[in-house]
C-alpha cells in the first residue's frame, strides 16, 4: 500500500462560480461527507481535513534572512489550498480514481502526491531513527485520545 496526498486547490473562477450558483453550505457539507463516508468505508482515508480561509493564514518566505512573514490574504495567489485528504491505497492508479470522485466543482483542481514512507531514507540516519520514534509516539499520543474520546461518548 502506498499514502497518497489529495490536495484542494481553489481559484477565484470556482469562488465566483460557487456565489454564482447560490449552493447551500450544508449541501457542500452533505456532498463532502458522503465522499469521505466511501473513503472510509473503503478503509483508505487516514486523514483529512478542510482549511480555513487565506485571511486566518500567512505566508513564510525565505528568499530573505531573516524570512519574511505576509499575513493572508494573499493578492499574489492564483490558487489556495482549501484542504487535503490522505489515502493509503494499493497504487497510483486507485489514489487518480478516488481523486476523480471527490464532489468538486469548475475552477478547483485537486493535486496529488504521493507521501515518502520513511523506509525510503537510510536507516541508520539519527534523524531517520528519531523520526520513526516520532511516529510511533504521536500514534501512542492519538490512540490514547481515541480512547478517551470513546469514553466520553459512553458515558453520556
Amino acid at each position: 500500500m502506498s499514502r497518497y496526498m489529495l490536495i484542494m486547490r481553489s481559484s477565484a473562477e470556482a469562488e465566483a462560480a460557487m456565489a454564482e450558483a447560490n449552493i447551500d453550505f450544508d449541501q457542500i457539507i452533505e456532498q463532502m461527507g458522503r465522499f469521505n463516508e466511501e473513503l472510509i468505508k473503503a478503509g483508505v482515508l487516514l486523514a483529512g481535513e478542510g482549511l480555513t480561509g487565506p485571511e486566518e493564514g500567512f505566508v513564510v518566505d525565505f528568499n530573505s534572512d531573516p524570512p519574511v512573514v505576509t499575513d493572508g490574504p494573499y493578492t499574489e495567489a492564483k490558487e489556495l489550498f482549501n484542504g487535503f485528504w490522505i489515502l493509503d491505497v494499493s497504487s497510483k492508479e486507485e489514489a487518480k480514481q478516488w481523486a476523480q470522485k471527490i464532489p468538486l466543482g469548475k475552477g478547483v483542481k485537486v493535486e496529488v502526491r504521493r507521501v515518502s514512507e520513511t523506509e525510503e531514507f537510510p536507516q541508520d540516519n539519527p534523524w531517520v531513527q528519531k523520526e520513526i520514534q516520532w511516529k510511533a509516539d504521536l500514534a501512542e499520543k492519538i490512540a490514547a485520545q481515541a480512547r478517551a474520546d470513546a469514553d466520553k461518548f459512553a458515558s453520556r
